[in-house]
């Protein structure tokens, strides 16, 4: 615990006096301002679930956002693999085959496999859900989402 009587008053102190300190922190481990600010926000989310355990917050807070910064260059590695192994060789296909290619590869991860397991693929929901880990309420979203991303990329 942090000594202070009032516990909420004690994070806000912290808050105020490390948050540019831990962005600068995350932004030298990331190269990215916005991904800085998102890893150093959930950082603070977790320290304050944990304040009640939490002896000394500034080093708590420090290896949280290390943590986290750490947990997203493992996330874009993997991301980075699997467009790697996605790719396929493109000089047989139709220039429109090529542009939807494109597009579908700039899109978020779950909505590019949602999109490419049901119509590469040719997946159910379920068996999409079961290859992705989520819930088929989760793979009709990403759908929803890819598709109308795609439709309006194309059409312009």
């Amino acid at each position: 615990m942090t000594g202070t009587a009032d516990p909420d008053q004690a994070f806000d102190d912290l808050f105020r006096h490390q948050y540019a300190a831990m962005v600068r922190l995350a932004h030298l481990m990331t190269r990215s301002n916005v991904a800085a600010e998102d890893l150093v926000q959930d950082a603070f989310v977790r320290v304050r679930s944990a304040w009640d355990r939490v002896e000394d917050p500034v080093p708590y807070l420090r290896r949280a956002v290390v943590n986290a910064c750490n947990s997203w260059h493992r996330k874009r590695a993997r991301e980075a693999a699997r467009d790697r192994a996605a790719a396929t060789p493109e000089a047989s296909l139709l220039p429109d085959t090529v542009e939807v290619l494109d597009v579908i590869r700039r899109l978020p991860w779950g909505q590019r496999t949602a999109l490419v397991l049901r119509y590469y693929e040719d997946l159910s929901e379920a068996e999409i859900a079961a290859a992705m880990g989520c819930r088929p309420g989760t793979v009709k979203s990403h759908l929803h989402r890819g598709r109308a991303a795609v439709r309006r990329e194309i059409e312009g």
